[in-house]
């Protein structure tokens, strides 16, 4: 199977991004084919396969009137295209997404979480959380963890207005030196809690995708964070093999 870097994987993931930030918007027609083609510089042939990529995935539907961004499409970003995202753009949220940060503070945190910041006994921690939307729709909740001693760097850690939050990931590394060299998530499926149920406009029980993500560099961990997305919701990820040993 051809990898990411195919010249049809690599203009399915150019136009994906723009789905997913919100440059293409929801029921948006997409130039004719031979247009697209000549704008993404390479075959009709080529532009054909990663339509029926985008097609696939849910991002786009055909019809004779034409190609369509799929209206409500069922996909959500990874935690790496929200950080890519947030790294590329200085915002987490694609356009036309609503956030609500509900709390903002500095507390003990729970042991697992001590122990993933490498953290003494009685240290505090930053949590955030706060929820996205598009629409009437609840898209996910999230809950962000950083070391009590960057909201000194970055005051906005501390605060609770969505304008603050704008730019939190590219602002700490500015103020701190601190610049993420890896990360990893980890995903699985599980019911909602009363918390997170209240959040996602669902029942209590409900299925979720619920996650967990690290970034860090040299001196450990960066961000910690939790979230949860309602079900019928997709996510996609890419990955390389470049690192793997030779087995041949």
């Amino acid at each position: 199977m051809p990898g990411s870097n195919h010249p049809y994987m690599r203009v399915a993931e150019r136009i994906r991004r723009r789905i997913l930030d919100g440059v293409l918007k929801e029921g948006e027609k997409l130039p004719p084919v031979r247009e697209l083609a000549r704008q993404e510089g390479v075959s009709v042939a080529t532009l054909g396969r990663s339509l029926d990529q985008l097609q696939v995935e849910g991002y786009i539907t055909t019809s004779r009137r034409g190609t369509f961004v799929a209206n409500a499409p069922e996909v959500a970003p990874s935690g790496y295209d929200r950080i890519t995202r947030v790294l590329r753009t200085g915002s987490v949220l694609s356009e036309g997404e609503t956030m609500v940060v509900t709390n903002a503070e500095l507390i003990r945190p729970p042991q697992y979480v001590a122990e993933i910041f490498d953290l003494e006994d009685g240290d505090q921690v930053v949590r955030r959380q706060w929820h996205t939307g598009k629409g009437q729709q609840r898209i996910g909740l999230f809950v962000t963890w950083y070391p009590a001693h960057f909201a000194a760097a970055v005051p906005e850690l501390l605060s609770t207005s969505a304008r603050a939050a704008v730019g939190l990931l590219p602002k700490i590394q500015q103020a701190t030196g601190r610049h993420i060299q890896a990360g990893r998530d980890d995903v699985h499926g599980r019911d909602a809690d009363a918390r997170e149920a209240n959040f996602l406009g669902l029942r209590v029980g409900s299925p979720i995708l619920a996650g967990a993500h690290r970034l860090w560099d040299d001196e450990g961990v960066i961000e910690y964070g939790e979230w949860c997305l309602p079900y019928r919701l997709v996510v996609g990820y890419e990955y390389s093999f470049e690192a793997a040993p030779d087995v041949s």
